[in-house]
């Protein structure tokens, strides 16, 4: 284990460091000493488990680790590799043994709880020391990778526990793939802030544009006289005015002409986000610079709020429709685009 990471962690992780000290221990001590010495293996599965859940809200509260040491970028991302596709081994190893008869005794659990502990230990050690200023959106994909490999690995100990010692075709091996997965991606993650500036950009252009598309269709589909013509002699009796006039039974699921009179601007509101937001990209990748980390961030947080603001406007037309709440949601739809615009034409 990297002798950084004790340091890293802080004194929130120090159940969990002394629990790999007293395995370690029980390990060097007397070949003679009792197996009874050691937990039943499942309960060591379980044991570590809630530990590697234990470090999930440090990892996404945590901050940088301080250092005099100038970044390698170069360094870091190799680290982390290399730690990732370490925990993607362990798992492995971890499923072959738990995934055949007879059960690992409890000694080989003992030896493997740790391998693991220690490889998610030190990818946990090498995002930390990926530094605040080479990008917050950037820092942001790194600790979700790494969340990613801790969180699934505690899947995996808990498939382990619910089917262990069954055949190879059990969730044990579908949690192994998922932990190899995230670990895997890790090598996909941007290597500077302008590229994941730009990733998340275009996962915002995909978001509101598939809000634009649902949006249309609905348009499209949308019936205006649904249920005012209803041949079931079950209704035509139960839904009269004072003048005789049948009312329609499902008056919640169409717009009225008033509701169709917002529909237009609205679905004209959420294109021209659609391509505000692409032209936000655009701009970012042809005049954003690497070094701009401050305000590529900044580009993105407020681009961030576009998409649930479209989705809020969206769900907001869908009958029966409160014509407030669509005002209200325009307006705050208009006003994020506003920001948004005019934070990404101030950055030089």
């Amino acid at each position: 284990m990297s002798s950084s990471a004790p340091e890293v962690l802080g004194a929130g992780s120090n159940g969990l460091s002394v629990w790999v000290s007293s395995r370690r221990e029980a390990a060097m001590a007397n070949s003679t000493t009792p197996v009874s010495f050691l937990a039943p293996p499942l309960e060591q599965l379980r044991h570590l488990a809630e530990e590697l859940r234990s470090l999930l809200p440090r990892v996404r509260v945590g901050e940088a680790q301080e250092t005099a040491e100038e970044f390698n970028r170069e360094i870091f991302w190799r680290r982390l590799n290399e730690a990732a596709m370490k925990v993607s081994g362990e798992a492995t190893v971890l499923t072959t043994l738990f995934s055949k008869i007879p059960s690992p005794s409890p000694q080989e659990t003992q030896r493997i709880c740790e391998q693991v502990h220690i490889a998610t230990e030190e990818v946990i050690a090498a995002y930390y020391t990926f530094p605040k200023d080479q990008g917050i959106t950037l820092r942001k994909l790194v600790r979700n990778a790494v969340l990613d490999i801790v969180d699934g690995t505690a899947q995996l100990l808990d498939a382990l526990l619910t089917a262990p010692s069954q055949s190879p075709e059990n969730g044990d091996l579908i949690s192994c793939n998922s932990v190899s997965v995230a670990c895997q991606q890790v090598a996909e993650i941007p290597k500077d802030n302008k590229a994941a500036a730009l990733l998340m950009l275009t996962k915002s252009v995909d978001l509101v544009k598939d809000a634009h598309e649902e949006m249309e269709q609905a348009v499209e589909e949308c019936d205006p006289y649904c249920g005012l013509l209803d041949d079931s002699e079950d209704n035509s009796d139960s839904h009269h005015n004072e003048d005789g006039v049948g009312l329609p039974s499902n008056r919640d699921s169409y717009w009225s002409e008033e509701d169709q009179a917002l529909i237009t601007p609205c679905l004209a509101l959420v294109r021209a986000s659609r391509a505000s937001l692409k032209k936000i990209r655009i701009l970012v990748a042809e005049n954003g610079r690497k070094d701009q980390v401050a305000q590529l961030d900044d580009i993105v947080d407020i681009s961030d709020e576009i998409s649930p603001s479209v989705d809020d406007l969206v769900l907001s037309v869908y009958p029966p429709v409160c014509h407030l709440t669509v005002r209200i949601t325009s307006a705050k739809l208009v006003s994020v685009l506003i920001k948004a615009l005019e934070i990404t034409k101030a950055s030089p």
